[in-house]
């Protein structure tokens, strides 16, 4: 069992399509991009003004939606963060 920590409280997760990626919506308005199988933290995304309390990954997985109390929905495009990922080294 893998035990992931986030700063705040969590409103939302959701794997992707593959199972690789785990995706989490947090009450201090982040969305963070884990990997499945070691729990490290991967990526932090920021854009919203209120907590986050739903994460989701299209049926492809090239983009993933994300829902805040700030009555907002933000697209993140999937290839740029592949390439963030790559840069770390990490093989999507």
């Amino acid at each position: 069992m893998l035990t992931l920590r986030q700063m705040e409280t969590v409103g939302s997760v959701t794997f992707s399509p593959d199972g690789r990626w785990l995706a989490s919506g947090g009450y201090d308005a982040t969305v963070k991009v884990w990997d499945a199988m070691t729990g490290w933290e991967l990526l932090t995304l920021q854009g919203h003004a209120g907590r986050v309390v739903s994460v989701a990954f299209s049926p492809d997985g090239n983009t993933r939606v994300s829902g805040s109390a700030d009555r907002t929905l933000k697209l993140w495009n999937i290839p740029s963060i592949r390439n963030q990922l790559a840069a770390l080294g990490l093989d999507w």
